[in-house]
């Protein structure tokens, strides 16, 4: 599971938040103020800049909204085991 934030991005740290209450492993790459790494990000996300992009075993799945939404229906769960 990898993730790009922002060091003081409030949605950054709200995914960060459900994923250390879960145990759940992560890479971060925090990209404060790099546009290459942003550029190579939004490459990789499809087109998406926005922060925080959250990939589980190299699938895109967006941002804070759409990982509360997979705990929500809990689908996060299954998307984890599969990584």
């Amino acid at each position: 599971m990898e993730i790009y934030t922002w060091r003081f991005c409030p949605f950054c740290m709200r995914a960060k938040a459900l994923l250390e209450r879960k145990g759940v492993a992560y890479t971060e790459y925090a990209i404060d103020g790099d546009d290459a790494a942003r550029a190579a990000m939004a490459d990789r996300a499809g087109g998406r800049t926005s922060l925080p992009q959250i990939f589980i075993a190299d699938q895109g799945i967006g941002g804070c909204d759409e990982l509360h939404g997979l705990e929500r229906t809990g689908r996060l769960n299954s998307l984890l085991q599969g990584a």
